[in-house]
């Protein structure tokens, strides 16, 4: 069965086949999640076998909720699916709204609810081969020198947000304990 992802149709929040969502560029829910150590951000490679952006470099994880699902509890089951990452308290740092090709005839439309999460060391990743390739920590500083080196390496919606919400998304201590 395919999945099934929460989209916006003329107004009323409906049940979309995900790439059919994307083939027609339909806003649509998405979680992102950002785990930070001091000014470092645990970035991901995404697998070759992705069906968009494979190989592309992006947060440490994103997704669609599934029907019904809360964003704090998709944040935290992907994080476990994709990363083996649990037990992180995780901040809500709002919305973000974005629209970008991501290639093969494909358009994400993602009304995006943002998540960081600090941890006092660099933790531990047991990466998911079919959706990850790689895992890195990376200064920010050094994450926007690198995507200026080769943005082609980076997904379309990592650029959006270093370039329009990094200050939505970095900064604040509203951290729960």
């Amino acid at each position: 069965m395919s999945e099934m992802i929460p989209t916006w149709l003329g107004g009323d929040l409906v049940a979309v086949e995900k790439l059919e969502a994307h083939r027609c560029g339909l806003k649509h829910k998405a979680v992102s999640v950002f785990v930070l150590y001091g000014d470092e951000v645990l970035i991901q490679r995404r697998a070759l076998a992705k069906y968009h952006t494979p190989g592309l470099w992006a947060n440490t994880c994103c997704t669609h909720p599934r029907w019904g699902e809360g964003g704090a509890d998709c944040a935290r089951r992907r994080l476990d699916e994709e990363l083996g990452i649990t037990g992180l308290a995780l901040a809500p740092r709002g919305r973000v709204e974005y629209r970008a090709d991501v290639g093969g005839g494909l358009i994400e439309h993602e009304v995006v609810e943002v998540f960081v999460a600090r941890v006092a060391r660099r933790i531990r990743t047991r990466p998911n081969p079919d959706e990850v390739m790689a895992v890195d920590w990376v200064s920010r500083d050094a994450l926007m020198l690198r995507i200026a080196d080769k943005p082609a390496d980076y997904t379309p919606w990592l650029r959006i947000y270093l370039h329009e919400h990094a200050a939505q998304i970095f900064s604040g201590a509203d951290f729960p304990a």
